[in-house]
């Protein structure tokens, strides 16, 4: 019998989304908590690539094209919001450690001195975030919506954004790793 690998929703956690939602930005979504409360939570995709232009003013191309940098749809709430997730503790004043060497916050200043440092964070651009009132998503995963893992440094900055959801079914075995296999399109099973 297969037992949930990780069950504690919290921040830190990823949800990563069951075969049941079949559509919309969640489908094969991977989702950062970064709060977790009885009031309720909030959280990021970060397997949602998003292309669009920024203007020069906020971030060049050039530190766009690093590879160190990534833009993602972070969810249907305010999309037009950027939420900054890194890899520094430069400004503690101004983020939280989400899990270990992972911070959300920042401001605009902090993301361009950050970018033009020798030894330059990894950030990603999530534009919206995805958010649940007090109970909601206990009830979704109780539902089976979704799946729980614990996040890492490595899943959030090094996974490419495209393999996430399926590496991380894969790592937690068992009838989860076999659900990585299922096709996007199920007509083609």
């Amino acid at each position: 019998m297969d037992t949930i690998p990780y069950a504690n929703l919290e921040r830190g956690t990823l949800l990563v989304a069951s075969p049941e939602i079949e559509s919309g930005l969640f489908f094969r979504a991977v989702v950062l908590v970064c709060e977790h409360s009885q009031s309720g939570s909030f959280g990021v995709a970060i397997n949602k690539p998003l292309d669009i232009e920024i203007p020069d003013e906020i971030i060049s191309q050039e530190r766009l094209d690093s590879p160190l940098v990534r833009i993602s749809a972070g969810g249907p709430v305010q999309n037009n919001q950027m939420m900054l997730l890194h890899s520094s503790n430069q400004v503690p004043e101004q983020t939280i450690e989400v899990c270990p060497d992972v911070y959300l916050g920042g401001d605009l200043r902090f993301l361009q001195e950050s970018l033009d440092e020798s030894a330059a964070p990894h950030v990603t651009l999530c534009f919206g975030y995805s958010g649940w009132n007090a109970g909601q998503l206990e009830r979704e995963f109780l539902d089976g919506g979704w799946f729980l893992a614990k996040a890492s440094y490595q899943h959030i900055f090094e996974t490419p954004q495209e393999e996430l959801w399926s590496s991380l079914l894969k790592e937690m075995g068992g009838k989860y790793a076999s659900l990585s296999t299922l096709p996007a399109d199920l007509s083609l099973n």
